[in-house]
């Protein structure tokens, strides 16, 4: 079991304007009922419900033309910047519970007032797009380039002026899926991203690892989770599957490798959708995932050598 002096707070963003498929918003609800906090509570954590964010329902949001939902969905992030930044300075741990992946754009840039933040983004997309390269204008394609500084600046300057976090101090990991357009802007922007093919071709122990070796002289780390990284097979109750994702195990082993390091300081868990779901299972592998990352071993035991 392992003992923190730092609390956690768990905060649900029941958003489901970012995408046009509807059900996320019952992500929160779900990942809770596959006991989260009791999980936490396992490992020794003191585990705070810190509630909900105030979303409206996407029938009385206002739709853009170039983003849609972009004015209900800055305001909803605006909030949840602020409740992210409370919750911060009152040296408790943040684990969001999403609501589609634009909740991100609110956790992140609240999280990062404490300092310089570096992000790893697993996810089989790159949500690097902005308004003028996505192809269905959803702003959950657009959340991690808008962190970044680019996109709609009604968005980015939710938290501050400028960017929320520097580019390279960004890693994608599980990527699979991505536009031309967005792949153009990552590397203009200096993202770094591990695909699924060298996850494939080196392993995923050594993916991980070069990725927390890029972040190691950071302070802050925030991990945002979304489920379609992991292979639809396994997580099938996420809006936007793609269809070569991590394993079970390599998942739990992502999270194992980001927990030895030690370099966590906030979590985000999004697009578990339980309309598309079976028997809550993707929200209970969340669950799962999450204690991983929070400390979880097998036995118990150091690894090893």
């Amino acid at each position: 079991m392992r003992k923190t002096e730092r609390p956690l707070g768990i905060f649900g963003i029941p958003m489901d304007l970012g995408q046009s498929r509807r059900g996320v918003d019952m992500g929160p609800s779900a990942i809770r009922y596959a006991r989260l906090q009791d999980a936490l509570g396992e490992l020794g954590y003191r585990v705070a419900d810190l509630g909900n964010a105030s979303v409206p329902l996407p029938e009385l949001s206002e739709d853009g033309e170039e983003a849609r939902h972009l004015e209900s969905i800055r305001t909803v992030c605006t909030e949840v910047c602020e409740k992210a930044a409370g919750i911060v300075s009152g040296g408790v741990i943040p684990l969001f519970l999403g609501g589609d992946h634009s909740i991100s754009i609110g956790t992140v840039s609240g999280v990062a007032r404490a300092g310089r933040t570096g992000v790893i983004w697993i996810d089989a997309h790159a949500d690097f797009n902005t308004p003028e390269t996505s192809p269905s204008g959803n702003i959950h394609g657009m959340p991690l380039a808008v962190l970044a500084g680019y996109g709609d600046p009604r968005l980015v300057e939710i938290g501050g002026e400028g960017a929320s976090v520097r580019p390279e101090d960004v890693v994608i990991v599980g990527l699979r899926s991505v536009d031309p357009e967005e792949q153009k802007l990552l590397r203009t922007a200096g993202v770094t991203v591990f695909t699924m093919k060298e996850i494939d071709a080196y392993g995923v122990a050594s993916v991980v690892r070069r990725a927390l070796e890029k972040l190691s002289s950071l302070e802050r780390v925030h991990v945002s989770l979304d489920l379609d990284a992991v292979d639809p097979e396994i997580a099938p109750g996420v809006g936007t599957p793609v269809r070569g994702g991590l394993t079970y195990r390599e998942a739990h082993l992502v999270m194992e490798l980001i927990s030895e390091s030690g370099l966590l300081t906030s979590l985000d868990v999004v697009e578990v959708n339980p309309i598309l779901d079976m028997r809550n299972g993707t929200a209970e592998l969340a669950v799962e995932l999450v204690a991983s990352l929070m400390g979880r071993q097998i036995i118990g035991l150091p690894y090893s050598s």
